[in-house]
C-alpha cells in the first residue's frame, strides 16, 4: 500500500533523511519510531505531499507521490501533529469546508461529515467553535478532518500529544478500529503505544532507517525501550543502506 524507496530530503547543506526506504502493508499499523530530530515529522511530510523530496520515490496504493500526486492525496489522510484547524468556526462547518476542498461532492458532504462526527466521537459538539474545544475534541476534529474523503491510507504524527490518559484511550481505541479498513503510519515518542497498536515498527536516527521488522520479532526476549535504545545509541548493526538512486525529484 505505501513503498518508500531511497527517498532524500536535503536543506541546502543539511541532510534530513538520507536514502529511507520501508513499506507498509494495507490494513497494518506501522509505528515510525526515533530521537527528536531524526527525520520522522520530514518524511511524513514528503509522504503526504507537502513537502518535495529530493531524490527517491514514494509510492501510494501504485500511485508516485511526485507523479500523480492528486492521485495519492485522494487516498491520504494526514493528522500533523498540530492539527489544522480554524479557531472561529464550528466543527460542522470546518468539517464541511474540508470536505469541500478535498473533493467531496457537494451533495455527499453532509453524510460524510455525519459519518465523520459519528466515527470521531464528535457529535455532542458539532455546533461548538474548534476555539472553544479541549484538547481532547481538538484532536478528535483533526483525526476527522483526516477521515472525511475516506482514504485508504491514515498518517498519524503525534495523535495523542498532550492529551489526558482517558483522551488517549480513546484516540487509541479508535485509531485500532481504523487499521482494519485502512494502513495507518503511526509517528510517536510513546513506545507503549506503538506496542499496544502495531504490528510493525521502522526506527529512524540521524535521517537514517536504523531497524525496520515485524514488532513480534523485534522484541522477541526484550522490550520495545530496549530495542529503541539499542538502534537509536549505536549498540546494535544497522542495515544496510540501499544504493542511492540517481533520479532527483525536484
Amino acid at each position: 500500500m505505501i513503498e518508500v524507496r531511497n527517498l532524500t530530503k536535503r536543506y541546502g547543506d543539511i541532510v534530513a533523511v538520507e536514502n529511507v526506504s520501508f513499506a507498509a502493508e494495507k490494513g497494518q499499523i506501522l509505528g515510525f519510531l526515533g530521537p527528536n530530530g531524526a527525520g520522522k515529522t520530514t518524511t511524513m511530510r514528503v509522504i503526504t505531499g507537502f513537502l518535495p523530496a529530493t531524490s527517491g520515490t514514494v509510492r501510494v496504493a501504485g500511485f508516485d507521490i511526485f507523479e500523480n500526486a492528486l492521485e495519492v492525496r485522494k487516498r491520504i489522510g494526514y493528522l500533523p501533529e498540530n492539527p489544522p484547524l480554524y479557531d472561529d468556526m464550528t466543527v460542522t462547518s470546518y468539517l464541511s469546508f474540508v470536505a469541500r476542498i478535498k473533493g467531496v461532492a457537494r451533495a455527499d458532504a453532509p453524510n460524510a461529515v455525519a459519518r465523520v462526527a459519528e466515527r470521531c466521537g464528535l457529535n455532542d459538539v458539532l455546533r461548538r467553535t474548534l476555539g472553544n474545544l479541549s484538547k481532547g475534541f481538538r484532536q478528535r476534529a483533526g483525526l476527522a478532518q483526516a477521515l472525511i474523503h475516506d482514504p485508504s491510507v491514515l498518517v498519524l504524527d503525534e495523535p495523542t500529544i498532550g492529551l489526558d490518559p482517558k483522551q488517549i484511550i480513546d484516540i487509541r481505541s479508535l485509531i485500532r478500529d481504523l487499521s482494519g479498513e485502512r494502513t495507518v503510519i503511526l509517528s510517536t515518542h510513546i513506545l507503549p503505544e506503538v506496542a499496544q497498536l502495531c504490528s510493525k515498527v521502522v526506527i529512524i536516527d540521524r535521517g537514517r532507517i536504523a531497524v525496520e521488522g515485524p514488532i513480534a520479532e523485534l522484541t522477541a526476549g526484550r522490550s520495545l525501550e530496549q530495542v529503541f535504545l539499542a538502534y537509536t545509541s549505536g549498540e546494535a548493526p544497522r542495515p544496510t543502506q540501499p544504493a542511492p538512486s540517481e533520479e532527483t525529484t525536484p
